[in-house]
This record gives C-alpha cells, sequence and structure tokens, in this order.
C-alpha cells in the first residue's frame, strides 16, 4: 500500500504529531461548517427568515438520518486504525469491504424511506405552516442525494485511519468552493428557491465525493475493491461495533431534534434565531470534534500495537489542547456575537435572540471539549455500547430534560442555560468512565486473526 503522506503515531512525540494530524481535520472540519454556514447566509439574505428556519429545520432531520450511518461508520476508525497499527494488510482489506457494502446499502434505504416520511416527521416536530412546505422541499432532496453526502464523508474517515488528515482537506475545499458558487447561482440567478439550495448541497457533495475516491484509489493505495458480501466474522464485528456507535449518533441527533422541538414553541423568530446560532455553535464545537477524531485514529493505532502508556499520553496531551484552544474560541464568539448574527439574517428580534443564546452558551464549550477527547479514546478501544451509554445520559437524561425544565422557568433563555449545565456534567459522567471503565480489556480481534496477520507479515518479511 502507498504511504505518502500516512502518519505512524505509535512512535515519535505525541503533542507534535498530534498538532500535525490535527490541523488538516480542523481546517476540514472548519469548512464544512463554513459550508453550512454559507447555505444560511445564501438563503436568509436572498430568501428570507422563514426559509432559514425551513434549512435548520431539514437540516437536523438530515443530519439525524445521515448521523445513524456515519455513527456506524466510526467504527470505521477503531478497526482501520487498529489493523493499521497492527500491520495487518490483509484484515484491513476484508474489513474496508465489509463497510463499504454494509453502509451504502444503509445510505439508500434510509435516503428512500426519510424521503416518503420526510412531512410526517416535519408535523411531528412541530413546524409552523409559514415553514412547512418550504422545509419538506429542502429535506426530500436532499434524503435523495444522502448516499453522496455519506460517501464523502466515509472516504475522509478512510483516509484518516489510515494516518492520512490532508488529503480529505482537498476534497472538502472542492465541496466548499463548489458549494459558494451553485447556492447563490441555483437559488438566484436560475430562480430555483430553496430547492436550489438543496440541489448545490448535494452536487457539491457529490462530486467532491467522486473526486475524494478516485484520489484515494491512484494516488493514496487505498485498497477498494467492488463491494461484495462480506464473510459473516466481519458483519458480526461490523455490527458489534457499528451499531451501538450508529445508536449513539442517533441518541445525539434525537436529543438534537427534541431540543428544536422546545425550540418550536416559542415560534418562528426563536426557531431563526436558534438555527442560525447554531451554525455558529458548530464552530465552537469544532476543536472537540477534529480531536475527538483524530485522537481515536492515533491511540487506535497505538492499541492495535499495544502501546497503552502512549495511549495514556495521548489523552493527556489531548485536554490540554482542548482547554486552551476551545476557551479562546469561545471568547472570540462571546465577544462578537451581535455581529456574527447580524450576518445571517436582517431582523430584529431574531438577531438579538440569537446572540442571547450564543453569549449564555460559549463558555459552557470547553467542557463539551472535553467530552469528545474522552469519547473518542474509549471508542478507538471498541468502547461504543459504553459511549452509547454515556451519549443516552448526556442527551436524554441531561440536555432535554434540562432545556425543557430551565426554558418553563426562564423561558427562552432558559434554552442555553439547559444545555450548557449538561455539557458540565456530561464532561464528569466522560471523566469517570474513562479514569475506572474497563475499555482497556476489550479485544476486537480473535486470537487466530492476530496469528494469521502475524504470519502473513512474517511472510511478507
Amino acid at each position: 500500500m502507498v504511504q505518502t503522506q500516512q502518519l505512524d503515531f505509535t512512535e515519535g512525540s505525541i503533542m507534535k504529531k498530534m498538532l500535525l494530524f490535527s490541523w488538516p481535520i480542523f481546517l476540514g472540519n472548519l469548512l464544512q461548517s463554513s459550508y453550512q454556514i454559507i447555505d444560511s447566509l445564501w438563503v436568509g439574505n436572498l430568501l428570507g427568515a422563514n426559509a432559514l428556519g425551513a434549512v435548520s429545520l431539514s437540516a437536523t432531520i438530515v443530519f439525524t438520518v445521515l448521523s445513524f450511518i456515519i455513527g456506524i461508520n466510526g467504527a470505521t476508525l477503531t478497526v482501520l486504525s487498529q489493523h493499521k497499527g497492527a500491520n495487518d494488510e490483509e484484515g484491513l482489506k476484508k474489513a474496508l469491504n465489509a463497510f463499504v457494502f454494509v453502509l451504502g446499502t444503509l445510505a439508500i434505504g434510509l435516503g428512500v424511506i426519510g424521503y416518503f416520511l420526510a412531512p410526517y416527521i416535519l408535523r411531528w416536530m412541530g413546524a409552523p405552516e409559514s415553514i412547512m412546505p418550504l422545509a419538506e422541499t429542502y429535506l426530500q432532496i436532499n434524503l435523495l442525494g444522502i448516499i453522496l453526502l455519506f460517501g464523502y464523508n466515509f472516504v475522509g474517515t478512510v483516509l484518516r485511519a489510515m494516518g492520512d488528515s490532508k488529503t480529505p482537506l482537498r476534497f472538502i475545499m472542492l465541496a466548499v468552493v463548489l458549494n459558494a458558487i451553485l447556492t447563490p447561482l441555483f437559488i438566484h440567478v436560475f430562480g430555483f428557491g430553496i430547492q436550489g439550495a438543496a440541489i448545490a448541497t448535494v452536487m457539491s457533495q457529490g462530486i467532491a465525493f467522486i473526486v475524494g475516491l478516485y484520489i484515494s484509489i491512484k494516488k493514496r493505495g487505498i485498497p477498494y475493491s467492488i463491494p461484495s458480501l462480506p464473510p459473516f466474522q466481519e458483519f458480526k464485528r461490523l455490527f458489534r461495533l457499528g451499531l451501538p456507535s450508529g445508536l449513539s449518533m442517533v441518541a445525539i441527533s434525537g436529543g438534537v431534534l427534541a431540543i428544536m422541538i422546545v425550540v418550536t414553541s416559542f415560534g418562528e423568530t426563536v426557531v431563526a434565531g436558534y438555527g442560525a446560532a447554531q451554525r455558529i455553535d458548530s464552530l465552537i464545537m469544532l476543536p472537540g470534534l477534529t480531536l475527538g477524531s483524530a485522537l481515536q485514529s492515533m491511540a487506535g493505532q497505538n492499541i492495535g500495537a499495544r502501546h497503552w502508556d502512549r495511549v495514556g499520553e495521548i489523552a493527556k496531551s489531548g485536554i490540554l489542547l482542548i482547554l486552551i484552544v476551545s476557551t479562546t474560541i469561545s471568547l472570540l464568539v462571546f465577544l462578537m456575537s451581535d455581529w456574527i448574527m447580524a450576518a445571517f439574517v436582517d431582523d430584529v428580534e431574531t438577531i438579538a435572540f440569537g446572540s442571547s443564546y450564543l453569549q449564555w452558551v460559549a463558555f459552557f464549550y470547553p467542557f463539551l471539549g472535553i467530552n469528545f477527547v474522552l469519547n473518542g479514546i474509549v471508542r478507538a478501544a471498541g468502547a461504543m455500547v459504553q459511549v452509547l451509554v454515556l451519549n443516552i445520559l448526556s442527551f436524554w437524561v441531561l440536555r432535554f430534560p434540562l432545556t425543557w425544565l430551565f426554558s418553563e422557568v426562564y423561558g427562552e433563555l432558559g434554552i442555553a442555560l439547559g444545555i450548557g449545565i449538561s455539557f458540565i456534567i456530561s464532561a464528569g459522567f466522560a471523566a469517570l468512565y474513562y479514569r475506572y471503565g474497563k475499555w482497556r480489556e476489550i479485544e476486537l480481534f480473535h486470537q487466530e486473526e492476530k496469528d494469521e496477520a502475524a504470519a502473513t507479515t512474517t511472510n511478507k518479511d
């Protein structure tokens, strides 16, 4: 396999490699967030607050459907990075085929089912009638194209599992540039309205997916093959790790949906303001998301190589880095909240709510960053069920009930307070499991597989 741009995390300086590996992921995540922000800016300014609210509601549902598949895809980082750390190329090929077959089938199936259920889901969420037609149109187009949206994410995940975080950045940049050009073109010049925003999203990420797949195969030597029905053992491992990982993402996105139900109870202004503020939320979360993903790859390689001392050092370095970076970003967002909200929408009440929300919630995000870092480490060992439990606690025992309770007591302000306090408690649960849990005892591969991999490596040597 071609090794260009692939980092070996089992040796060398941990902090140096963490920074080298993380910055392209961070920049890629930043570009992906700007992708959503560009959509919101064009929709809000060209089509108005109702269209912005429709995109916010629909994007939450698309994230819920996509997150289940991407959650299972999260197991890709664990399995492939451990195969990489153990130098098991045959196991790597088998696992990759299994992920492509199963996840591709799921993406197509869920996209089609979601298309027909879209209006019912929107009504269940309490979408205002003025938003409903716009939201339904935007949602259905995105669901039909969900295989392209997923494929774009999957290719990047595989490359990062191999230690290559720079290549995914190239096709993420391509998607962002295409989206920035096509969105206003389709909305305003061609007169497609909100349909144009949805088509631009699907088309941009679809083209980036095709380009990324080509680069992965031709330039980076990723051993993709024509998908075939995987052996039962691969199926079993994929679902043993992937199903709880996927359900974990559903627990998260379902919790986000539940919070949107609280938000919609305050009317169109709060829906639009919260939707715009969520775009900024995504920027504040970027350091945590970045390190969680990076550390899963780094820890996975070291767990595969049985270097447990380095795993502990990776966790310590990750927490130090997340506290410095996320606190700095939170401060900037706090100081600039009015200006940021004004860039999204021209409605005074919408800006006022969004700005207030951002100022209250901003400084709770370092705690969420700790949660991302520690969960990334334990996921690398295969503790998917345990992370599922932690996420259920975080969203359904803490975040949604606290948001509902505080909003009942404090009104619109309670949305930010409930969410922020849940971040603190969730970080405490994650720290307790990292310190006292049995995630270090998990064995992903049977002994006969390890012997086979060792024999294959010996024969090659």
